[in-house]
């Protein structure tokens, strides 16, 4: 192999090469005259190596992160790789299933900058030790040509759009997916600032909003909730928009709280349903020319928040049903084993509560009946309780209400009040009240409660019992 010649075959095309994505494919093409390697060039793309060029395999990884495979290793550390058999590298990639030798060099720039990442595999035996020398020359030419045209390709803001839709898929909670929302619309649209409005409320600020921004703030909320919601309407009803950046043509009187913060260049988008949804502003004091494009980018990036914003609401409702009493609302089972799991002896009482012939009721009347009766019980024992105190359902016609006391006789006071509020509906209860012991499990104490309430059944019902301490 004359690896001097292979060396001046690819240096003459990199020399008419007029773009980076050029240089990569010719080097990767002249490469290919000379070896039946398969051959790849990989240049950074954000957090990501991103496959340029390529040529010998039936298929390549098209984005690999940035410390993945052999390829990820010498981009992170800027040292070659040389593996002689690439079954025993535990980071190889696999390209194709015969490949057995593998041979990867850094492309830097001529600050010494790592760049990318020029890779060969091969599937019959080679000496790799000229290859890697004429490697690394043509690495050093590939990254000097790459600098001279402008550096590696910057990403299209298409696959920006795609990275932000992958973090607003992920965002946790509502002001994440805010925050990821103006975040991509600014760096999507090249615009300064990015404001989300949503049921007529700001979303959340970014830890250090710029000077627009806050000003664009300060003029929302001073114009008050009327304002926002016809900026929201606007957006619903005519569609998304966009200024022209012409001077002498005053905006319409719904975005006035918009130019006295000084913008000068707007994209307004609506977000979601007209009635729930909210509408994306995405500004700059500079006055610029936003294309259609750039719309419609906006549009499906508003559509993405909204499928984000929407997924966790529905999540949030499903979490609500899930621990919750479907028939009177009160938090159930789950919710209460926790609450109890974190009770404080001497402080937290456990009240367990049972409705007095409530099983007469049902036969008498029928379920239905039963049904008005408990939700009746529901509503007027929480309307007896104190703020902070919780009413659960744990069974058919039982409650327990866990509240804090600094004694036990306010705690039988509270049971008391549950058991003149139960009156009041034309109902009796039994209450039997316990408050946990040091080192006494929280199963324990229900216990203590549930034997104290019977206690009070045994007397006659229609009372208050407080278990032994």
């Amino acid at each position: 192999m004359d690896h001097q010649r292979v060396i001046r075959d690819v240096t003459v095309r990199l020399s008419m090469a007029s773009s980076a994505p050029e240089a990569c494919r010719w080097t990767v093409s002249a490469l290919s005259h000379h070896t039946p390697a398969t051959i790849s060039v990989l240049l950074e793309a954000h957090d990501r190596l991103r496959c340029v060029a390529a040529t010998g395999a039936w298929q390549v990884f098209a984005t690999v992160p940035a410390r993945t495979g052999i390829v990820g290793r010498v981009y992170a550390s800027g040292t070659a790789a040389v593996i002689p058999d690439v079954a025993v590298d535990p980071d190889y990639l696999p390209v194709r299933p015969d490949v057995t030798t593998e041979l990867c060099v850094p492309v830097c720039d001529p600050g010494g900058r790592v760049i990318g990442v020029l890779d060969l595999q091969w599937t019959d035996p080679v000496d790799l030790r000229p290859w890697r020398e004429t490697a690394q020359r043509l690495a050093t030419r590939l990254g000097a040509r790459i600098a001279a045209v402008g550096g590696p390709p910057s990403e299209s803001r298409s696959e920006k759009l795609l990275r932000h839709a992958a973090a607003l898929s992920a965002a946790p909670t509502e002001a994440a997916v805010v925050s990821a929302a103006t975040e991509a619309a600014r760096e999507v649209s090249t615009l300064s600032t990015a404001v989300l409005l949503i049921g007529g409320q700001l979303g959340a600020s970014p830890a250090t909003p710029g000077d627009l921004e806050t000003r664009i703030r300060t003029e929302l909320a001073g114009a008050g909730p009327a304002a926002l919601d016809r900026m929201v309407e606007r957006a619903h009803r005519y569609g998304a928009g966009y200024t022209l950046g012409e001077a002498g043509h005053p905006p319409t009187e719904d975005y006035r709280p918009l130019t006295r913060a000084g913008v000068r260049t707007l994209v307004a988008v609506p977000v979601g349903p007209a009635d729930a949804g909210g509408v994306l502003l995405v500004a700059d004091e500079r006055a610029l020319h936003p294309d259609p494009t750039t719309v419609s980018l906006m549009e499906l990036l508003a559509g993405q928040a909204w499928t984000s914003l929407d997924r966790l609401r529905t999540l949030a409702r499903l979490r609500e049903q899930a621990s919750s009493d479907p028939l009177t609302g009160l938090r159930h089972t789950g919710p209460f084993g926790q609450r109890i799991a974190a009770a404080t002896p001497g402080r937290t009482a456990l009240l367990a509560i049972d409705v007095d012939g409530f099983k007469t009721v049902n036969d008498t009347y029928g379920h239905q009946a039963g049904d008005q009766v408990l939700v009746g019980l529901a509503r007027a024992l929480e309307g007896a309780l104190r703020h902070g105190d919780e009413l659960y359902r744990i069974g058919g016609d039982e409650f327990v209400a866990v509240i804090e006391v600094s004694r036990p006789e306010e705690a039988v006071r509270i049971a008391e009040r549950l058991a003149e509020a139960a009156r009041r509906t034309g109902r009796t209860i039994s209450v039997g009240v316990a408050l946990p012991r040091p080192g006494e499990t929280p199963d324990r104490t229900l216990k203590r409660a549930d034997q104290a309430l019977y206690a009070v059944k045994r007397q006659g019902r229609d009372g208050v019992h407080l278990a032994a301490a």
